[in-house]
């Protein structure tokens, strides 16, 4: 039985649609919530995981829309190398990146973090759920979007607008009165992450059909 672990509502809501006999647990994007979804996910007895939805770029070649079906998982100094028998059934060989997935425990939003993070690891991406999943002790596979690039520094909407997992209009607009300049910055990040949604669907469409 596969689990499936994402972070945000919208990506739970993509999941259900091509994948409509698996398990879905939300992180609502911060780490206890990941915790928390590999766990419920184990108790209702998966066999396999797939941690699903978008990343950060860590890799300045990488842009918005890029797919990743990761060969490995980058946790605290150590790789935990994903299932080829996963990765065969989520897309191997069609049009998508390898490489590694960083976790990190907080959203990455500066790009010298991003930076830092990738002279330290050389993974492709960094994502705040496949730390969790790779060390669940089951086999898995991390299919991901880039949503944004390595050289961006995420305007503090991006955070601060985020309510468990969904988009919460009172902070979102709460941010912006607070930091005016940054509306051209979210918009151009907005038309970066649907773009990579309708990536991510045709692909989903292509190895589901």
């Amino acid at each position: 039985m596969l689990g499936i672990i994402v972070g945000l509502a919208q990506e739970a809501r993509l999941a259900e649609r091509y994948f409509p006999h698996a398990k879905i647990a939300l992180s609502h994007a911060h780490e206890a919530g990941a915790k928390r979804a590999v766990a419920s996910l184990k108790e209702a007895g998966v066999t396999e995981l797939l941690s699903f939805g978008c990343a950060g770029g860590l890799d300045r070649a990488l842009k918005p829309g890029t797919i990743q079906l990761a060969d490995y998982v980058f946790v605290e100094g150590k790789k935990y190398p994903t299932s080829p028998a996963l990765n065969a059934r989520f897309g191997a060989g069609q049009a998508v990146i390898g490489g590694g997935v960083y976790h990190s425990p907080i959203m990455l939003d500066r790009a010298a973090e991003k930076a830092a993070c990738f002279t330290r690891s050389q993974c492709s991406t960094v994502d705040m759920e496949s730390g969790l999943v790779a060390q669940a002790g089951l086999p898995f596979a991390v299919l991901r979007v880039v949503c944004d690039d390595a050289g961006r520094d995420l305007p503090p909407a991006a955070r601060d607008g985020l309510r468990e997992g969904r988009i919460d209009i009172a902070a979102l607009m709460g941010s912006l009165i607070r930091h005016p300049l940054q509306i051209g910055a979210l918009i151009s990040l907005g038309r970066d992450a649907a773009h990579a949604r309708r990536v991510m669907e045709r692909f989903l469409q292509k190895i589901t059909s």
